[in-house]
């Protein structure tokens, strides 16, 4: 990591809700997510605060690096139909040896429509791949 990954750290990310990250599309094997309303799904909200964060921090991270998510704690407060620009403002709050934390928060143009609380951990890739191969290697009951 670079020294450059310090708290502070501001960025905003936006993305234009398409059809295929509204409620029913999060498991379409699932009948009750199909009967659900047509909006920006909650799941799909998570993974847009994760996705803002992850291209926050990569010009700060060194070959090699990357982060996974470690913990999300968010609401999700207003509907967004699909159409409309949800931008995510983040800061990063704490740099605690490889843990990051972020407070996000999200809206659509209208609406406040989310916020919390992330956090993340900045691994090695290499190593996290093996040591995933070597997990999976494993015998399961």
């Amino acid at each position: 990591m670079k020294s450059s990954l310090a708290p502070g750290l501001t960025f905003t990310f936006r993305y234009r809700v398409p059809e295929e990250k509204t409620v029913p599309f999060v498991f379409r094997e699932a009948a009750r997510f199909q009967e659900m309303p047509r909006v920006f799904a909650t799941a799909f909200l998570v993974g847009l605060l994760e996705w803002a964060c992850i291209e926050a921090i990569q010009p700060h991270l060194d070959p090699g690096e990357q982060s996974v998510g470690t913990g999300m704690w968010v609401t999700h407060t207003a509907a967004t139909p699909p159409g409309f620009t949800v931008t995510v403002d983040l800061t990063l709050e704490k740099v605690e040896g490889r843990r990051l934390t972020f407070a996000v928060r999200a809206h659509d143009g209208v609406d406040a429509i989310g916020e919390g609380r992330h956090e993340r951990f900045v691994i090695d890739r290499e190593r996290f791949t093996r040591k995933l191969a070597e997990k999976a290697a494993t015998p399961r009951s």
